[in-house]
């Protein structure tokens, strides 16, 4: 037999001066938040995008009172003097650039391009997170439901996702959007084009996060939580709602995250189209839509707006993939 190797000293005298330092106190746990929040911390990337995505939306709640307080109106505020005669462009250099119109001015009529700009986005963003919040809400329901009871109806429904998804939503919101009149079910103006558009690009959109948490659901219900409420006599509903649904916070906060820029994308493009919110309320596919037919004389009319659309889809998305990441329970 080996012979026990003999240390000198005693236990305590044999530990680290490290490990001496730190007995008798408690280990500090964290929670699951905590952890997706210090992940998130470290990710530079990510937490410029968060930062980004706060700035665009307490700007774009804050774009009336910005008006009020810098005296720019996006909609009524001409400024003819600004405007060459001959070429109908703004004078001077990079489209009118000045300290009184930081982002320059239209081509015709002078409007600032700046105020525009953060009126636009009040439009684009409340679009997008509406119709997000519908698309997350459908989708949840229908997938959970999908993949909780699975058989004739996870099929039904999946048929159903899969109608959807081959569904050509650009074509249909062009004919929709075109047809429905000024006045329509108690709407009228932009209040109606908003709604309008919440509703085309939310209920058509909620397959892509169904089947996300459809394919969720597959693996949780068979985890012991869901046969433990079982085995207790809890009904298909509050096993779905109350067991199966906070386990989805975290893919579903996800992918709403990243859903939200493609919406704003698809916003953008059905107001370049002409089928969005009508002038004179300004949206940045709207102005996209102006800035064609002065692209090569003036090019910083379409690159301002441009930029906006760029930057908000930019910065929700690396914030997005940056929450995934922290939210990720197999990431060290």
């Amino acid at each position: 037999m080996t012979a026990p190797m003999d240390v000198p000293g005693d236990a305590v005298q044999a530990e680290p001066e490290a490990v001496l330092a730190g007995m008798g106190k408690a280990i500090e746990g964290r929670s699951l938040r905590q952890i997706a929040w210090m992940r998130l911390r470290r990710d530079k990337v990510a937490m410029t995008g968060g930062v980004v995505v706060a700035v665009l939306v307490v700007a774009a709640a804050a774009a009336f009172v910005l008006d009020r307080v810098f005296g720019l109106i996006p909609t009524t505020q001409f400024n003819q003097s600004l405007i060459d005669p001959d070429l109908q462009i703004p004078k001077g250099f990079f489209g009118g650039l000045s300290a009184d119109h930081p982002l320059g001015v239209e081509p015709v009529n002078g409007r600032d391009l700046l105020a525009r700009i953060f009126a636009g986005s009040w439009v684009s963003l409340l679009i997008a997170f509406l119709s997000t919040v519908v698309s997350v809400v459908i989708g949840t329901v229908m997938g959970v439901i999908a993949g909780f009871f699975g058989g004739w109806v996870d099929t039904l429904i999946s048929r159903l996702m899969d109608v959807f998804l081959a569904f050509p939503l650009l074509l249909f919101s062009l004919a929709l959007a075109g047809v429905v009149p000024d006045n329509a079910f108690g709407l009228s103006g932009d209040a109606l084009r908003i709604a309008l558009l919440i509703f085309i690009i939310g209920f058509f959109n909620w397959s892509y996060i169904g089947r996300i948490i459809r394919g969720q659901t597959l693996s949780l219900r068979e985890r012991e939580f869901v046969d433990a409420a079982r085995s207790l006599g809890a009904r298909a509903p509050h096993i779905l709602f109350r067991e199966l649904l906070p386990n989805l916070a975290a893919p579903i906060l996800v992918y709403s995250t990243l859903l939200i820029p493609t919406n704003v994308l698809f916003e953008s493009a059905l107001s370049f189209l002409g089928v969005g919110v009508r002038p004179p309320t300004p949206t940045w596919g709207g102005m996209l839509s102006d800035a064609t037919q002065y692209y090569q004389i003036d090019p910083e009319f379409m690159l301002v707006p441009g930029l906006a659309i760029f930057i908000t889809v930019l910065a929700f998305n690396l914030f997005g993939d940056g929450l995934r990441d922290a939210l990720d329970p197999r990431a060290r």
